[in-house]
């Protein structure tokens, strides 16, 4: 098996990450302080994610669209789903890795971005990651759900879902993507475009100002062969890339892999995910992504959950508590129980039929 070089530089190991994509730890970049089938259905959330289908994936800025090998500056606010995920380094919020609206409270990202030691906030609505800019805002998070099996040495199921302290509302600036269909496959040499803002080229700077960079997909079948990426590569990830001109680079992670639909909406099927440590744009080693499609019901699955555990304190008198066979209570009780949702209740590994849509 071939083994994944990672780049390393004085702060750690970084996996790629538009012009060029890369982390783990991902880049170190100051933020400005602010405080694919029409027949198919579009999500923009699964079930109890979603918020309320507003037109995903159809930006009020058109992305300027063309087949250039390098990246290049974005028009402002044409991926508007595109996030910047910050974390707190001693009172400076600093860019580390993209993300993905996905609904008005949910991002998408890579495990591997994440940190259980860092305090992150998300920055939406922005172009330039120095400048103040209307339709921007700075939300922190609720709650960062990593994929339970999450590898961090064969990186696999780098998938992470944050969801934001406080519900967005819609905007020219800030808008969510869509998520293709569960399973779906893109087609060899597909365009899709990657955005972010990673560095501009290996070894180089971070960029300001939101980058885009066309990446033609690679299917499994050459994306695996032995001077590929090999069995690194598993039917779960998305290569786009390799012609060793463009890729993607050190604080791109996590951000997506944007594709159009024929309908000409656009679906996030990647998360950035790794790439060669020899160079961010290596012959032969384009950028991986997680497959968004692979990874449609755990998204739904953690969503869902999340949404349905409201707070709720159940008393009673003369119950049972701890353990089914102990004592009754003499004096009356409280218990904080999380309340379950129908979807979630009635799997066949919880109560099944017999969780009905009468019960709580």
């Amino acid at each position: 098996m071939e083994p994944l070089s990672l780049a390393v530089s004085k702060r750690g190991a970084y996996l790629p990450g538009p012009a060029v994509l890369t982390d783990i730890d991902s880049a170190d970049h100051p933020g400005k302080d602010g405080g694919v089938d029409t027949d198919t259905m579009k999500f923009v959330v699964l079930a109890l994610l979603v918020a309320g289908v507003y037109g995903c994936g159809n930006p009020t800025f058109q992305p300027v669209v063309s087949r250039v090998v390098n990246g290049e500056d974005v028009r402002p606010h044409s991926w508007p789903w595109q996030i910047s995920l910050q974390y707190n380094s001693n009172g400076e919020w600093r860019h580390t890795c993209g993300g993905t609206l996905i609904s008005n409270q949910w991002v998408l990202t890579a495990a591997h971005c994440i940190s259980s030691s860092r305090q992150y906030r998300v920055a939406l609505g922005k172009h330039n990651l120095l400048e103040d800019e209307n339709g921007s805002l700075f939300l922190g998070t609720a709650t960062i759900v990593v994929h339970e099996k999450w590898n961090s040495f064969f990186i696999r199921n780098d998938i992470a879902l944050i969801k934001l302290e406080a519900p967005v509302e819609f905007s020219d600036t800030v808008h969510p993507a869509c998520l293709p269909a569960d399973g779906f496959i893109l087609p060899h040499n597909a365009s899709c475009y990657v955005t972010g803002w990673g560095r501009l080229y290996t070894g180089g700077p971070i960029a300001d100002i939101l980058q885009q960079a066309l990446l033609p997909v690679v299917d499994h079948a050459t994306c695996s062969k032995y001077d590929w990426w090999g069995s690194q590569v598993t039917t779960t990830m998305v290569c786009a890339g390799g012609d060793g001109v463009v890729s993607g680079c050190n604080g791109d992670s996590g951000g997506p892999l944007n594709c159009q639909g024929s309908d000409g909406s656009w679906e996030v099927h990647g998360i950035v995910s790794f790439g060669s440590g020899l160079s961010c744009n290596y012959y032969k080693k384009p950028t991986v992504f997680t497959q968004v499609s692979s990874f449609l019901d755990w998204i739904n699955t953690t969503g869902t959950l999340s949404s349905h555990m409201e707070p709720c304190v159940l008393s009673l008198a003369g119950g049972v508590f701890q353990t089914a066979n102990g004592p009754a209570t003499d004096i009356l009780q409280q218990a904080f129980l999380a309340v379950v949702g129908h979807d979630v209740c009635s799997h066949p590994d919880w109560w099944n039929v017999l969780a009905t849509e009468a019960v709580t």
